[in-house]
């Protein structure tokens, strides 16, 4: 089976370079970017199976993000990240063509578990 390809869109380095690391560990083919400008010009040149993308980022935020990657990318999953007590965010993101958002803090087995789900992959080896 081919490996599927994940977009990460954070401005938190940190949380990017992590979530990438442990996406990576578990067979993912992974890549971080910092802006929803990154994304969408990553996008645009690379094909990802599915993004993973933060709600709250200076510039265009994560639902701009996501209106923008549906354009170019049609195909292309989305799950949001939110914060506590945003869901309200998470539910536009839904209505814009995301497949789902969590909630943050995010454990990786919450996120590979999504990214699964939005695949149609039952489960990982």
């Amino acid at each position: 089976m081919p490996r599927i390809r994940v977009m990460i869109v954070d401005d938190e380095e940190d949380l990017v370079s992590i979530l990438v690391e442990r996406l990576q560990f578990r067979g993912y083919q992974a890549e971080g970017v910092l802006s929803g400008k990154e994304a969408i010009a990553k996008a645009a040149v690379q094909e990802f199976d599915i993004a993973v993308i933060d709600v709250k980022m200076p510039e265009i935020n994560g639902i701009e993000t996501l209106r923008r990657l549906k354009k170019i990318k049609p195909s292309m999953k989305v799950i949001l990240l939110t914060g506590h007590g945003c869901e309200a965010e998470g539910e536009e993101g839904l209505a814009e063509g995301a497949f789902d958002y969590l909630i943050k803090p995010v454990n990786i087995e919450e996120i590979t578990a999504k990214i699964n789900s939005a695949l149609g992959i039952s489960s990982r080896e």
